[in-house]
């Protein structure tokens, strides 16, 4: 089944949809073609941000460094219940321009799948600094893509309108306002990091002849750079 996924390579949520959504398919015995779209929260972002993600973001949406800590405590406790490491405390967020294009260079080659969980993963789990070009490209290089490419893609200005085109699609036509956001067979959509059951029900309508919204829930997702989990 082909599924078109918008996300954030810094949005812990769309990692937690991501393994959410493959736990699912593999217990239902779906195979997913799963293709991945750009959606930069932060599209202003340095490539570096010299205070830490709790710090910057409580100051950012006036909350307390301890509230946000607690935020990001439930953030890693549901992550850790689809088998992710998330180090919260050393996440460092930045520019994800760099890595969205190396994610659609490594699509180009069949390879989107494992250059988003290796962006995940450095990010979520090692804590490295997502928008440095050093890292983007030792990222590149654990999943095989060639090193002279993706110089050329990192020194020019090549694969920046599949990104720009992602977005404007998400804004203009889906009407996305946080991500992860999700289209099943280019039919049937939902928002968030749903849990496992509602997946499980998007998947299914999305096989049938006549498919029917289904009835998902506020739920986690990721908007303006902003997480949060909805009560």
């Amino acid at each position: 089944m082909r599924v078109d996924i918008w996300s954030d390579v810094v949005c812990p949520f769309c990692y937690i949809g991501k393994k959410r959504l493959e736990h699912v398919a593999e217990e239902a015995g779906i195979e997913l073609d799963i293709h991945w779209h750009s959606f930069e929260l932060d599209p202003n972002a340095p490539a570096k941000h010299d205070t830490s993600n709790t710090e910057r973001l409580a100051q950012k949406y006036g909350r307390t460094f301890a509230e946000m800590e607690e935020m990001e405590r439930n953030i890693a406790t549901m992550a850790a219940a689809e088998g992710i490491d998330f180090q919260w405390q050393k996440a460092n967020s930045g520019n994800s321009f760099n890595a969205h294009r190396i994610i659609h260079l490594a699509q180009s080659k069949g390879l989107g799948n494992e250059a988003k969980e290796a962006f995940f993963h450095a990010y979520m789990t090692e804590g490295l600094a997502i928008g440095e070009r050093e890292v983007v490209e030792e990222i590149a290089s654990r999943i095989g893509l060639d090193n002279a490419e993706v110089e050329y893609v990192l020194d020019s200005d090549e694969l920046a309108d599949f990104v720009r085109h992602d977005e404007k699609i998400a804004r203009e036509q889906l009407n996305v306002t946080g991500v992860p956001f999700f289209v099943f067979d280019q039919k049937l959509a939902l928002s968030g990091a749903q849990p496992r059951e509602i997946f499980l029900q998007a998947l299914q309508q999305a096989q049938s002849t006549a498919p029917q919204q289904v009835e998902s829930t506020e739920t986690a997702q990721c908007q303006d750079d902003q997480c949060e989990i909805k009560p």
